[in-house]
């Protein structure tokens, strides 16, 4: 008996017979409004997809008897507009295709995540605006209707207003590092990057607050005055307008279930305008994300220049769980992660400033959850709220994966966990500091060892910091984990330096232990799972109270 390599499973025929029965039922409504099926190869040529936008990673890379250089496909739309640019032509816009095939991308070990899954997916070439883009969302609606899928709910965004913002910094390197800071979901280092830059404050404002709107459509009227600020106008809501106003003829009940989220604008390099994402029954995770994506096809049919193009993908799996949830509560509590240890009683201080009880947490004994009320009234009241005790290294993972949907834990363990989440506010407590530390009766050793090996061995709990740190310097490290008496390292022999936190410096001291370079600072964050921020208005709003009592 042997197992599948992991982020690899088998599927059973139950579960394959419920797996078949979406797709046909998607395939189904896709068929019916003419799409057509294409299948293309699970092995493709890397430079090939490169050459159509942004690729993503992909852990299985191989290199044929021709000496090409394969990937097996990370994502299907890349792979279809490698078949239209070298098998169709002009003539034949505009074309509808649909597939389902599975993909492979790079997950982290040991983090629940599969690295195989099953897009069922379409794509609209040819075909822009907002005809083309009311017809790729009622598609989509169409078929989470057809599935019955409980509680589904459209988020919209587009990368236009922010595109017009960028446009108008002064420096490109500014404007390279807020797209950085964008697509990880950061709007704490967001904020401390903007304002310590010399923009005019109306694009540091627009910068900052507009990856935070999020709501109806009285939203774009805030993006609209925020761009009216840096002499930007109003086209670049345009399209969400129209889509707004095309859907009120296509699907208009369905507005009642769509929103907008500007958080929602990732790979500025491959998406132009709309961008959205499905949920269903509750599940942070989208069950299918797509947008519109016309550069890539610009130049690759001679007789049309420009073709526009928009699409989406749902996911197979994420289809069967939600198709298979029982209940979906109307009102369930408010799921926070707190964390245990020296973050726990400024966390509970801050908490029950924003409003929040926290009485039953003042003694908790061997309980691990717990449930209170938010003591504030009206229309912005959180109502019931359900707290976890967790370690604030574990905070990230019960956010990330569904299991709470907000926490606070320190930036230290947001870099280490590397997980999708939110971070929205800098809760300025638990504030150390990053290291980087060496026996006092060994300098220079540190050096002479670097220049006969060619690299630094560092023993540190924190790998993906100090990985970090070194690489940005140009600096070889050879990395140690380990997970306690991080000083013993450089003392023992065992490595050369450490990267470790320091608050007071006494560890340090006691063990003739020298900083040797300053890594970073760090304080605790309120961050929250992206899927409940844009669908639930409680998590915006206790971000807005914790903001405010920060400090």
């Amino acid at each position: 008996m042997t197992a599948t390599p992991w982020g690899f499973r088998d599927i059973l025929p139950e579960e394959a017979q419920a797996r078949e029965d979406i797709a046909l039922t998607v395939k189904a409504c896709l068929k019916g409004h003419g799409y057509l099926p294409v299948e293309t190869p699970i092995l493709e040529d890397k430079a090939a997809l490169d050459a159509g936008g942004h690729l993503a990673d992909t852990p299985f890379k191989l290199f044929d008897e021709d000496g090409r250089f394969l990937v097996v496909r990370p994502d299907n739309t890349l792979p279809i507009v490698r078949l239209v640019s070298s098998r169709m032509d002009a003539h034949d816009l505009p074309l509808r295709l649909r597939y389902e095939a599975p993909v492979v991308r790079a997950a982290s070990r040991n983090s629940g995540l599969t690295r195989q899954f099953t897009q069922l997916g379409f794509e609209l070439i040819g075909e822009g605006g907002a005809t083309g883009d009311a017809e790729v969302v009622s598609l989509a609606i169409e078929a989470v209707r057809a599935l019955e899928l409980p509680a589904w709910h459209i988020v919209c965004g587009s990368v236009r207003p922010f595109k017009e913002v960028l446009a108008r910094c002064s420096s490109r390197e500014l404007a390279d590092r807020v797209v950085a800071l964008v697509h990880a979901n950061d709007f704490v280092d967001l904020d401390d990057v903007v304002a310590a830059s010399a923009e005019d404050a109306p694009v540091r404002r627009a910068l900052t607050e507009l990856p935070r709107l999020s709501g109806g459509v009285e939203v774009l009227d805030r993006v609209d005055e925020l761009l009216e600020g840096i002499g930007a106008g109003a086209g670049a809501t345009a399209d969400l307008r129209a889509l707004y106003g095309a859907l009120a003829e296509r699907a208009p009940e369905a507005r009642e279930r769509l929103s907008f989220d500007f958080s929602l604008m990732n790979s500025f390099d491959y998406y132009t305008g709309l961008v959205f994402k499905v949920y269903a029954a509750g599940i942070p995770d989208a069950v299918g994300s797509g947008g519109r994506y016309d550069a890539v096809f610009d130049g690759v049919l001679a007789a049309a220049p420009h073709v526009p193009a928009a699409g989406l993908a749902f996911s197979l799996e994420r289809l069967e769980a939600a198709r298979s949830t029982d209940e979906v509560p109307e009102a369930a509590s408010l799921r926070i992660a707190v964390p245990k240890g020296s973050l726990n009683a400024d966390a509970l201080r801050v908490l029950e400033a924003a409003g929040l009880d926290v009485a039953c947490l003042r003694d908790p004994g061997r309980h691990l959850i717990f449930r209170a009320r938010d003591t504030h009234e009206g229309a912005d009241a959180i109502g019931d709220v359900e707290y976890i005790i967790v370690r604030p290294t574990d905070a990230p993972a019960f956010v990330a994966l569904g299991g709470a949907d907000c926490g606070i834990c320190g930036r230290d363990s947001l870099i280490e966990a590397d997980l999708n989440v939110l971070q929205l506010v800098d809760l300025q407590f638990g504030a150390c500091r990053f290291i980087e530390a060496e026996p006092a009766w060994r300098a220079g050793e540190a050096e002479r060892a670097y220049a006969r090996r060619g690299s630094l061995r560092v023993a540190t709990k924190y790998p993906r910091i100090a990985s970090a740190w070194y690489e940005s310097r140009g600096v070889n490290a050879d990395i140690v984990s380990l997970h306690g008496n991080i000083e013993l390292g450089p003392i023992v022999g065992l490595s050369d330096r450490i990267v470790d936190i320091t608050a007071t410096g006494t560890t340090l001291r006691e063990n003739d232990l020298v900083i040797t370079g300053e890594v970073m600072e760090c304080t605790a964050r309120f961050f929250a799972n992206p899927g409940r921020a844009r669908l639930d208005a409680r998590v915006r709003r206790l971000a807005e109270r914790l903001a405010a009592v920060a400090g």
